[in-house]
C-alpha cells in the first residue's frame, strides 16, 4: 500500500487509525479516516457543524441517538448528520479496515463527547 505524504497515525489506546486530511480551513474539515476492525468512536456531537459521511471500502455502522437510528456505510453510500445529533461510528467488520471520506463545516469545528 502507498500512503499519502499528509496521511498520519493516530493511536487510541491499542488500535491505530489512519487520518488523511484532504482540505482543512477554519470553517471546513474534510478527511479520510480509516477504522480498523471492531474500532469505535465515542459518542459525540458538534455544536455548529454538519457531518457528510461517504463510505469508501468496508462497512461502517453509524450509531444515532434522539432518536436512535442506526445506518450503515457501505461504498458509494451517504449519510448526513446534523448538528446537535449525537452520533458514533462503528467498524463491526471481522479483519477488514473500513474507510470513510468525512467533510465536516460549515462552521466553527468542534467534538464535543457525550456525557454518560
Amino acid at each position: 500500500m502507498i500512503l499519502n505524504p499528509s496521511s498520519r497515525l493516530i493511536r487510541q489506546g491499542a488500535k491505530v487509525n489512519r487520518e488523511e486530511v484532504i482540505l482543512q480551513t477554519d470553517d471546513v474539515k474534510v478527511r479520510i479516516l480509516a477504522l480498523q476492525p471492531g474500532e469505535r468512536g465515542p459518542f459525540h456531537f458538534h455544536t455548529t457543524v454538519t457531518d457528510n459521511m461517504f463510505g469508501l471500502s468496508g462497512e461502517i455502522m453509524v450509531s444515532l441517538k434522539n432518536p436512535p437510528e442506526y445506518l450503515i456505510l457501505k461504498p458509494g453510500v451517504h449519510c448526513t448528520i446534523e448538528p446537535g445529533r449525537v452520533h458514533c461510528v462503528i467498524n463491526n467488520r471481522e479483519g477488514e479496515t473500513s474507510t470513510y471520506l468525512l467533510v465536516q463545516g460549515v462552521g466553527a469545528y468542534d467534538f464535543i463527547k457525550e456525557n454518560i
